[in-house]
């Protein structure tokens, strides 16, 4: 399955929130650098859809705020 999610790096909270449309917005405190946030990212997936971080892959949107990604093992 693939989710699209709009990413808010440098955030004061971290939350995943559905949004209206089907897209989710993830919240993380890291900062967009070095790859810091997109790991941040995986990590509240992981979290919220509880699953391992190994079935979260992200294929599109390395350094943008809309990203795309793969998830195995949810349905």
């Amino acid at each position: 399955m693939k989710i699209t999610v709009l990413a808010k790096p440098n955030s004061k909270t971290e939350k995943v929130e559905k949004l209206p449309d089907g897209r989710f917005r993830v919240c993380v405190k890291a900062p967009p650098t070095e790859g810091k946030a997109n790991s941040a990212i995986i990590n509240a997936l992981s979290s919220h859809f509880k699953i391992p971080k190994t079935s979260i892959e992200l294929v599109h949107g390395v350094q943008g705020k809309k990203k795309i990604f793969e998830i195995s093992g949810i349905f």
